[in-house]
C-alpha cells in the first residue's frame, strides 16, 4: 500500500450507525477505521453491482463502500442488518 486511505461518510450510512446499537456502532467503527490501513482486507467481497463497490461483514451487519485508489479514499455508502442492506 502507498499510504493510508481516508474513510468518508455518505450522510445516510452515517445516519444508519447512528440508529444502531452501541456494541454494534462499536464493531462497524473499528472495521471502517481498519479500511484506513487494508481497504480490502480478508473476507470482503466485491459486489456484482458498481465496480468499485465492496462488501465486508460484521456479524449479521455489513458496511458497503466504494474505494478510490488514485486518491486514497474509502467512501461508506450504506451500513445495515444483511437483510435489508441490499434493498434499494
Amino acid at each position: 500500500m502507498s499510504g493510508r486511505y481516508e474513510v468518508v461518510f455518505r450522510p445516510a450510512a452515517a445516519r444508519q450507525i447512528k440508529a444502531l446499537d452501541k456494541p454494534t456502532q462499536i464493531k462497524v467503527k473499528d472495521a471502517t477505521e481498519a479500511l484506513r490501513d487494508d481497504p480490502r482486507p480478508p473476507g470482503c467481497v466485491k459486489m456484482a453491482v458498481g465496480k468499485d463497490l465492496y462488501r465486508v461483514r460484521i456479524g449479521d451487519y455489513r458496511i458497503l463502500y466504494i474505494i478510490e485508489d488514485s486518491v486514497l479514499v474509502v467512501t461508506v455508502v450504506k451500513v445495515g442488518n444483511r437483510r435489508d442492506v441490499y434493498r434499494p
